[in-house]
């Protein structure tokens, strides 16, 4: 068990909630140790299904007078079920929901009634660092933050099973059954090209999948959480940005599964990228979770300088797989700083000690930085 840090009862305090995560992220686990008392609709149990299909009315009729707490598990498989939700939230005050959900994308095409209002949005996502803490640090750099793989006795092995998995029976769930073999080369192409500008013409070329396609197929791994984009931060002054957005899996482990290998050798350009996208998650998950406003982008011009990530526009934060830096690691955030007043420019890598360079850039190994991101000296 993981202690995690998404804090959900300040917010059921106020209103219901849907909560989004990808498959095996620990939705359920963490709805059902925090709030043992609650009355917890499974739809991925048939019987359960194949009722409220047939009769949603049933949900309203089964509640007791004292239920004050209802979990509906995985509320995309049936969306009009939330039409009475909305019902017993009008007429039961003191009543709250949590609705859990893998895809947006199946609650917006089956016409879901999102609540209008009365149901705030919350993400899980993969384990991140105060949960999984320094000393798994380097298993997470392989094998991701999936609460069960980390727990596993063969973690490799679950993570091709959860690929297999989303393939079968995500995709189908999405009605693209008939596109799987097509969706199988793209997810190929597309985790060799994480962390990279989407290019819809280069991955359709390689998965032989024409690029309006693509585009589509990408649509389909944000919409059912499987991954995200960073976009770039836009045109500044004197340097013309570029104007693609980058594509990173939610799951470091996920990715590796696609790719093939789960162990990028210390200082190779794998391990670099998978520096970065580490980094990627955990300011994702800081930013979610501690429901901070500023914007997360990237920074690169036509001419190739470059800077992995821009928080709220002006803390710069670039990520080299290296452990000694050299003042070229620095040319994107010096770039940058000319054209743009910065608060902090950082560089995480893998030295060993924290230090600042002449130049003003702050060199934080990925365990200090990552501690200091979330013992909040990083975003104050």
């Amino acid at each position: 068990m993981y202690s995690r840090v998404l804090d959900l009862h300040g917010d059921l305090a106020r209103r219901s909630l849907f909560l989004f995560g990808a498959r095996q992220t620990g939705k359920s686990t963490l709805l059902r140790t925090t709030f043992p008392e609650a009355r917890f609709v499974d739809l991925l149990e048939a019987d359960t299904f194949r009722t409220l299909a047939f009769r949603p009315e049933s949900l309203r009729e089964s509640l007791t007078p004292t239920d004050e707490l209802v979990v509906i598990d995985e509320i995309q498989k049936l969306p009009g079920l939330l039409d009475e939700v909305q019902l017993l939230l009008d007429r039961r005050k003191r009543l709250r929901f949590v609705l859990t959900g893998s895809s947006a994308r199946k609650l917006r095409r089956g016409g879901g009634n999102l609540l209008g209002g009365r149901a705030l949005t919350r993400h899980l996502f993969p384990l991140c660092f105060p949960e999984y803490g320094p000393k798994e640090l380097a298993r997470v750099l392989s094998l991701g933050g999936l609460p069960g793989v980390l727990s596993s006795d063969d973690p490799e092995e679950d993570l091709r099973a959860y690929v297999g998995t989303y393939l079968a029976e995500e995709i189908r769930a999405e009605a693209l059954a008939r596109s799987i073999e097509s969706f199988a080369r793209f997810l190929t192409m597309a985790a060799h090209a994480n962390g990279e500008q989407l290019n819809f013409t280069k991955i359709g070329n390689d998965a032989q999948v024409p690029p309006r396609t693509v585009r589509e197929f990408f649509q389909v791994l944000v919409d059912t959480l499987v991954g995200f984009e960073v976009p770039p931060l836009g045109a500044l002054a004197s340097r013309k940005a570029v104007a693609t957005s980058k594509f990173y899996f939610f799951d470091i482990g996920v990715a590796h599964a696609l790719q093939g290998g789960f162990a990028p050798a210390p200082g190779s350009a794998a391990f670099g990228r998978a520096l970065e996208h580490l980094v990627a998650t955990e300011l994702r998950a800081f930013l979610a979770y501690r429901k901070r406003t500023e914007a997360l982008a990237f920074y690169r011009t036509t001419s190739q300088l470059e800077v992995d990530f821009v928080v709220g526009g002006r803390i710069a934060i670039e990520v080299k797989g290296t452990g000694r830096v050299s003042d070229r690691d620095t040319r994107g955030l010096r770039a940058l700083s000319e054209d743009v007043r910065l608060s902090r420019r950082i560089l995480v890598c893998t030295e060993r000690h924290r230090r600042t360079l002449e130049s003003g850039v702050e060199v934080f190994p990925i365990a200090d930085f990552l501690e200091a991101l979330w013992g909040g000296a990083i975003l104050r």
